[in-house]
């Protein structure tokens, strides 16, 4: 079931001009639209990331479908597209929605953690599953991440204290996994890397990307039809049959996995310093 969104909060930065919006279960969430600029096949891509990421255990948003109604956008001037100097309507209907990680109005949230903060992240190991995940979907974009402090126990798996607090990372902003509206895997070995190579100083062998790269490799068909029974038909119609045949191409990737995570660092081994191979 959708959760249907009541009020704008802000809008956000990006070419995909999310909107942070409040929701009739008392939370937020980052919402991409149908007809974004980029295109709306990038709400399923989001979709599919956060199903796969789940399955890996790599730290993301929690996601839902956000409802956003004709009744809102009449009384929310401010949610539409700029595209230059001229305004676009926002459509009516079924969209994206990535849950904000507390109340926007207490709770901050960052783009950018300084290195010294860095190695001391409750999850840092996430990035390389993020790799490996980035890889086998074809990222074509950097990866990007947000990152908070707070209780460890309520966003990851977590055996000490249970209101012990700490800086986590969550991995954000999959729409361009299968190169985008492309729908395919151009396999770019310098793309999917986090811009930060100190998140990677800590790789120095191929188990290194354990657990994440055995449960890519052995991910099992019933993720794949989680996803594809899931996707929202709005998002897809018409191109129903694309959209079997590009997650049926990701599911047979899964066994070069390893190789394309050699050709990256092959190609920019300045970030990963401590690489023994």
């Amino acid at each position: 079931m959708p959760v249907h969104a009541t009020r704008l909060r802000r809008r956000m930065r990006g070419g995909a001009q999310a909107h942070l919006l409040a929701c009739d279960d008392g939370r937020f969430y980052v919402t991409k639209f149908l007809n974004n600029p980029q295109h709306r096949r990038i709400l399923a891509n989001e979709w599919a990331a956060a199903i796969l990421l789940r399955h890996l255990g790599v730290a993301r948003p929690d996601v839902r479908v956000v409802e956003v109604s004709a009744a809102l956008l009449a009384a929310e001037p401010d949610i539409h597209f700029q595209l230059g100097t001229r305004r676009a309507p926002v459509q009516p209907g079924l969209h994206f929605g990535s849950l904000f990680p507390g109340n926007p109005d207490t709770d901050a949230v960052y783009d950018f953690l300084p290195d010294s903060l860095l190695p001391s992240l409750a999850n840092l190991r996430d990035f390389a599953g993020a790799l490996v995940f980035d890889k086998w979907a074809a990222n074509s974009d950097s990866r990007q991440a947000i990152f908070f402090r707070r209780r460890l126990g309520e966003f990851l798996d977590h055996d000490g204290p249970p209101n012990q607090k700490g800086f986590i990372a969550q991995m954000v902003d999959h729409g361009y996994i299968l190169d985008g509206p492309h729908w395919d895997f151009p396999d770019s070995p310098i793309q999917g890397l986090y811009f930060r190579p100190l998140v990677y100083h800590g790789i120095r062998s191929m188990e290194d990307f354990e657990p994440y790269l055995a449960r890519a490799i052995h991910c099992p068909e019933e993720i794949f039809d989680e996803i594809l029974r899931s996707t929202p038909q709005a998002w897809i119609e018409g191109e129903e049959d694309d959209w079997h045949r590009v997650l049926e191409k990701l599911f047979h990737r899964r066994r070069r996995i390893a190789d394309l995570i050699l050709a990256t660092i092959r190609a920019r081994p300045q970030a990963f310093p401590s690489w023994r191979g």
